[in-house]
């Protein structure tokens, strides 16, 4: 018997390239306006995230000295026969450091992964064609 035949196609114009990509870290490479803004919204929000985080450290364990001068009784409290006041700085400021780095940490590789996801999608490039026209 004969080979089967090939699939018919409709051949209607030369075949059209697809629209070329590009994505936007060329923005950045270049130095362009736009890749000035896409790093300046990075910075701004690694920035807030660090302030907040400060700002968080600055007002409890900033505060102690504070709380203990406004309720002079804190000072005379013994727990396990040392002082309160020796406790709190000794024992209870180092977890609640390792937990506003790790929230940090966390928080700033989000803003790191939000941004790379935000350069890595492709956009057309300007002068090709935007869609396949029939």
């Amino acid at each position: 018997m004969s080979d089967p035949r090939p699939p018919r196609v409709r051949v209607t114009g030369p075949p059209r390239r697809a629209a070329a990509r590009r994505t936007r870290t060329v923005d950045i490479d270049e130095e362009t306006p736009l890749g000035g803004v896409y790093l300046g919204s990075l910075l701004r929000a690694q920035l807030g995230l660090a302030l907040r985080i400060l700002a968080a450290l600055a007002v409890t364990v900033g505060g102690l000295p504070l709380a203990f001068a406004v309720v002079p009784g804190l000072a005379e409290v013994e727990v396990l026969g040392v002082g309160l006041a020796w406790v709190v700085v000794g024992v209870v400021v180092y977890p609640w450091l390792l937990v506003l780095g790790w929230v940090y940490v966390r928080r700033a590789e989000q803003h790191e992964r939000d941004f790379t996801a935000l350069l890595t999608e492709t956009t057309p490039e300007p002068d090709g064609p935007d869609e396949d026209v029939r």
